[in-house]
């Protein structure tokens, strides 16, 4: 009997350790989601304080979806934001400017929704470093920008990377912005700080990754777009404004390249230098929808985790119920701003539609010339519509309103420039506005087209111009037409200065343009006048002190009365086919 329990006992013992040898080989299984917002803009709240009605998204909205996918049992959920959170929108603009004292919503909004990691956008750089300073002490989680440098000492300004553990999987998160930021804003925005190549930095940052770190995937969070070749550059364009893709295809080792900056929406697999898939993934912008990153990782006990499957999905929101804590937290905040864009500061007595600037001379961009040459008694002002198609209707203006107007937080500045620059300037850019006609019947607008001559459309169906609507720049103070039936840079005639005095290609004119513009942003100055960028800080006469929307605010309560009228200073030629075109292309951009 002692002889059988001790066999039994052996049996027992060996069996139980061969099963234990078993579990300890058996691979583990650990599933990872990541989740990305961008662009985001200050959509905090469900409601669109400017148009004063529901918005598409909102981060209540991103806020209910994330607790839901953290409520999934075995789920392990990163939340990362890639940038340009802090400009866009009332919310932001009155904790950026108007109400300091508080905590800034999108600080304790992001906290409260628990974002791991955050990169710095461009956008979120243009308020300046006393708002992005505060931002950056606010907030709970790391701000990124390995490539955003101190001059100083050669370090990061922000945080270069990120190690973020979920269920033992070490995930690497570095941070890049683009690095275009000195061709639109003025050096004291981000004095002592240079920003640094995308493709040389990430080189650089992903050795110290995997010299340094353990991480079993490696996540480029790039508030950069994908096209590197908009605005005229191509992939060998030394500090490419949208090099995500490049990237991905130059530096090996990311598994996941988050984008942003550019709003169009990413799903795409990029094959690098060394034949490995990367996954390249991005949202559109204001929260309207998110993106989402599923992992599927195994472990076996001799080896790291491996990435054994991979999908990211565009997630909308629009259906999606705000979260009811945050509305309830921070609805005393929503009544401050709602309040404050509500403030009446004139009249208009009748309305004016961004969507007649993409056409021609308007109502919409010449009271924001009024505004220029009044403030800067400036001989010419440059300047294009800021929205596409909102509406400024008859009756109160509100400083909502002003949003509608002019988006962008630009300062004013006053250049100087020789007549033929400005010709030049103005050739360029009308390059990528209007198309060279050859009949009536082409579309007067620019677009892209593919090798078949077919209009290239986004995913929404909505026809891509060949320029954006912000760098459709156009005169005051000159009389001048647009020949759409002559070749590019042969068709701007410009007949005199507004004042009946003589236009003179050799005279040296005071310009006013927005800081954008003035830094070389649109290309206009440099590609067009033919400027060298290290160049036009001595061109600056002056800069003004606050933002464009706060002059045109001064300027409209000291009006009080508006009457939207043009300066009826430039047309576009031959008058017939300018017409067919436009209603053509109304027609076409659903714009009619």
């Amino acid at each position: 009997m002692n002889y059988q329990n001790r066999y039994l006992q052996i049996v027992l013992t060996v069996f139980t350790f061969m099963l234990l040898l078993a579990s300890c080989n058996q691979s583990k299984t650990i599933k990872l989601k990541i989740i990305e917002t961008s662009d985001v803009h200050g959509a905090v709240f469900p409601f669109d304080l400017v148009k004063n009605k529901k918005s598409e998204g909102s981060l209540f909205q991103v806020y209910t979806y994330v607790k839901e996918q953290r409520a999934k049992k075995d789920e392990n959920v990163i939340l990362l934001d890639n940038g340009d959170m802090l400009q866009g929108d009332p919310v932001a603009y009155y904790f950026n400017f108007i109400n300091t004292n508080k905590e800034h919503i999108c600080a304790g909004v992001m906290n409260d929704m628990a974002y791991d990691a955050a990169t710095v956008g461009n956008h979120d750089i243009e308020p300046g470093h006393t708002v992005y300073d505060r931002f950056n002490s606010e907030i709970n989680f790391p701000w990124m920008a390995a490539n955003a440098v101190n001059n100083s000492n050669d370090s990061s300004y922000f945080k270069p990377y990120t190690i973020i553990e979920r269920a033992g999987v070490n995930v690497a998160v570095l941070g890049l912005i683009t690095p275009s930021i000195p061709k639109w804003l003025p050096p004291n925005i981000y004095e002592g700080i240079h920003f640094n190549d995308m493709i040389e930095s990430a080189k650089y940052w992903i050795n110290v990754i995997k010299t340094k770190e353990k991480a079993d995937i490696i996540v480029g969070l790039f508030h950069s777009g994908v096209d590197y070749t908009y605005g005229g550059e191509t992939k060998d364009t030394y500090k490419n404004e949208n090099a995500s893709e490049l990237v991905a295809e130059n530096v090996p080792g990311f598994n996941l390249i988050l984008v942003g900056h550019d709003h169009h929406g990413w799903n795409k697999y990029v094959i690098n230098n060394e034949g490995d898939s990367v996954l390249l993934a991005g949202t559109t912008s204001r929260a309207k929808d998110l993106v989402e990153v599923n992992f599927l990782l195994v472990k076996d006990r001799q080896s790291s985790y491996k990435i054994v499957n991979e999908e990211a999905n565009i997630v909308s929101l629009n259906d999606i119920i705000p979260d009811s804590t945050m509305l309830s937290k921070y609805r005393i905040y929503f009544d401050d701003v709602k309040s404050f864009v509500s403030e009446k500061i004139g009249s208009f007595t009748s309305p004016m539609f961004a969507g007649d600037a993409i056409f021609g001379n308007s109502e919409f961009v010449d009271l924001i010339q009024k505004v220029q040459l009044d403030y800067t008694k400036a001989d010419i002002s440059f300047t294009a519509p800021m929205s596409f198609s909102d509406t400024i209707k008859a009756g109160v203006f509100t400083i909502a309103d002003l949003f509608k107007l002019y988006r962008f937080d630009n300062l004013l500045y006053t250049i100087e420039l020789s007549g033929q620059e400005v010709k030049d300037y103005l050739e360029y850019s009308y390059s990528s506005w209007f198309n060279v006609m050859n009949s009536k019947n082409d579309n007067l607008l620019k677009y892209v087209k593919d090798k078949n001559g077919e209009i290239i459309r986004y995913g929404s169906g909505k026809p891509k111009l060949a320029g954006r609507y912000y760098n459709f720049d156009s005169a005051a103070g000159i009389v001048y037409s647009v020949d759409v039936s002559e070749p590019i840079g042969q068709r701007i005639k410009i007949t005199g200065m507004s004042n009946g005095d003589k236009f003179r290609l050799n005279k040296r004119y005071k310009v006013a343009v927005n800081s954008y513009r003035g830094n070389g942003g649109g290309g206009q100055l440099t590609n067009g006048a033919g400027i060298p960028s290290d160049s036009l800080q001595s061109r600056i006469i002056s800069i003004s002190q606050n933002d464009m929307r706060w002059y045109i605010m001064q300027w409209i309560k000291e009006k009080n009365i508006i009457t939207p009228a043009k300066f009826n200073n430039w047309g576009i030629i031959p008058k017939d086919w300018w017409e067919t075109g436009k209603e053509n292309d109304l027609k076409l951009l659903n714009l009619n």
